[in-house]
């Protein structure tokens, strides 16, 4: 595990980051704990063994949702058998291109160690990853005794979800919203979706946000970031000058 820093936090709840790749970039990989099976949110770039670190910590079955197709999220997702994502972007977990998971952002600033010899990050793209399961608003994911619930969030991208368990308040969120300036500049990006699917997410009775970058925060911090947002200052589209 020595590619993974980990962090375990309240609910059973574990944050794997990938220490290769620069501290503004990387993803959030949330490990969450289940009486049958375990869930995986999100796999980073998966430069190296994600799957073989969880087993480290659980034998237990996994299901990897991935929130979005994006390159820093969907990386690791073909290391897992059980591969869930949103239909709007289906095509792009099977058939991934560089345009596709916006992996154009990338320079060699992002990567802090070269996970192999030869690796370019300018040219990289992850592997093929065919959904075996697809998910949209309204599903649940159970895991014997912990149910969450998925919500469409389109705007960042047009497959975004989050992952909501009423039970703990815990809603992971992915992209739609983390304590950052949000990305709603992309090529398939739709800046009047993200704003319904930010005013969707504050509507819900969460506690704890676990977002796709950065750290944690609660209810009142998600308000803030959201009236920020609509203010223009966390906006790719609105720089503040």
């Amino acid at each position: 595990m020595n590619n993974y820093e980990i962090t375990r936090l309240d609910y059973g709840v574990t944050r794997f980051r990938e220490k290769f790749i620069s501290a503004d970039w990387r993803c959030n990989i949330w490990h969450i704990q289940g009486r049958e099976r375990d869930l995986i949110i999100d796999t980073g770039f998966g430069l190296s063994s994600l799957s073989a670190a969880i087993t480290e910590i659980s034998d237990r079955p996994i299901i990897a949702v991935c929130t979005h197709s994006h390159h820093d999220h969907a990386g690791g997702l073909c290391q897992f058998e059980n591969r869930c994502g949103h239909h709007a972007e289906a095509k792009i977990f099977a058939e991934p291109s560089r345009k596709a998971i916006v992996a154009d952002l990338l320079d060699a600033s992002v990567i802090r160690k070269l996970p192999y010899e030869g690796f370019d990050i300018e040219t990289w793209c992850y592997q093929p990853a065919p959904l075996t399961g697809l998910i949209d608003d309204g599903d649940i994911i159970d895991l014997g005794d912990r149910h969450f619930h998925i919500v469409h969030v389109p705007g960042h991208s047009p497959g975004s979800v989050a992952i909501f368990e009423p039970k703990t308040g815990i809603i992971l969120t992915g992209d739609a919203i983390y304590d950052g300036v949000l990305y709603d500049h992309l090529f398939h990006s739709v800046p009047d979706q993200l704003v319904e699917s930010l005013n969707k997410i504050l509507s819900m009775d969460f506690n704890i946000v676990h977002a796709g970058h950065f750290h944690s925060f609660d209810k009142d911090r998600a308000k803030i970031i959201v009236s920020e947002y609509m203010d223009g200052k966390r906006s790719m589209l609105c720089p503040i000058s």
